[in-house]
Parts: C-alpha cells; structure tokens; sequence
C-alpha cells in the first residue's frame, strides 16, 4: 500500500539543473575547467560526487577550492533570482495528489538556494515537509535523506515512493527501501533508470500509476 510520496526538487519540479550547471561552468571556467554536460552528469547526476573534484585534479587547494565553491554558490544564488521555471504537469500533478497522500521534498539543495527558489512557486503548499542539505548525515546515492523524510511522515519507507530525475536519486530511494518513478531531464535521460518502478515523461503521468497501483 502506498502511504506517502516524496519528491526531489531540482529536475522534478523545478528546473534549475541548467542552473546549476551554468554556475559551475561559469566559475570553473575562469581557472580553464570546461565541464560538458556529461560530464556534469556523470558525477553530478550518477555519482553524487562534487563538480569541484575537477579542480582537485587539477592540483588546486583546499581553501581554493572552498573560495570557488563560496562563489559558485553565490552565482547560482543570482541566477535564480533571474527566474525559477516550474516543470510542465507539475502543478497539475501536484493539485490532483494534494490530500490524498502525505507528500514530502527531499533535495540536495542548500537551504537558501532551496527557499530562494520556492519563493516564487507556489508549490510549497502541497507538502507536508521539506528535508534538505544539513537535514541529513550523507547525501544521495545514500539512503539518508530518503529515509528522514519517511521518518518526518511518519511512514515506514516500504510504504513510500519516491520521484527522482536522476540515477544517484533513484539509488538513494531504493537503499531506502522504497519504490521509485523515474521522470529523466535532459541532462539525466542517458543514466541507468532500470531499478526504478517505472520510467515516466512527464509528472502528468504520475496519479495513474498510483491510482493503477506500482510494484
């Protein structure tokens, strides 16, 4: 039975992948780094590793590192600021679950990205919490962030599904234990979604799969 839902944020409802992809191309650029998009998704998207890895490789330091890190953040700040779009279906989807399941986000983001890109949306209403980078001890592919969202629902984690747009996010959620639908960006269609209960195009298609019932 079905008892919750939690979704990701960035690439489920809304999309600033690109974002945060021109953020750390825009700042990484400036020491000769190039990041092609698969790259980004490749440690991004399926491994869950730091983009500024490359730097490391590179030989830079630490404290460098963490000066690139500071402005990469502030970058994206600014460019959400510029404007957050909502993913198409959505809202639909959203208003058509709201009431019949608890729901949850669960993100990676930091807290101020996460808020500054909410601000805007209207979409906070529909969730029951909100569980985001600091709120857990390892971020996705661990299970960690899956698992305190089902805790703040008070659900047990069998009992949940999980939407996710990437292969380290569908991992998570099957470590966790839960069944997860799989909606790929364009970033994020070449990963390895075979783990996932189903794999979606759209947030449209989600209330049917629920409503025809997921194994």
């Amino acid at each position: 039975m079905i008892e919750a839902l939690l979704f990701d944020n960035d690439g489920i409802l809304v999309d600033t992948e690109p974002l945060y992809l021109r953020a750390n191309r825009e700042i990484l650029g400036e020491i000769g780094i190039e990041i092609p998009a698969e790259v980004f998704a490749d440690l991004s998207l399926r491994l869950g590793k730091s983009i500024f890895d490359l730097a490391r490789e590179r030989g830079v330091s630490e404290g460098e590192v963490e000066d690139l890190r500071s402005r990469r953040d502030r970058r994206y700040l600014e460019l959400i600021h510029e404007g957050v779009t909502v993913i198409d279906g959505v809202r639909e989807c959203l208003l058509e679950l709201h009431g019949r399941f608890p729901m949850a986000i669960v993100t990676s983001s930091k807290r101020m990205h996460f808020d500054a890109i909410h601000k805007g949306t209207d979409l906070l209403r529909f969730f029951d919490t909100v569980v985001a980078s600091g709120d857990y001890e390892r971020h996705k592919p661990h299970p960690d962030p899956f698992l305190v969202g089902a805790q703040r629902l008070s659900v047990a984690p069998q009992s949940c599904v999980a939407i996710e747009d990437s292969p380290r996010g569908l991992a998570a959620a099957v470590a966790a234990g839960m069944r997860c639908l799989a909606i790929p960006t364009p970033l994020s269609r070449d990963g390895d979604f075979r783990t996932a209960s189903a794999v979606l195009a759209s947030a449209r298609e989600i209330p049917a799969y629920l409503e025809a019932g997921i194994s």
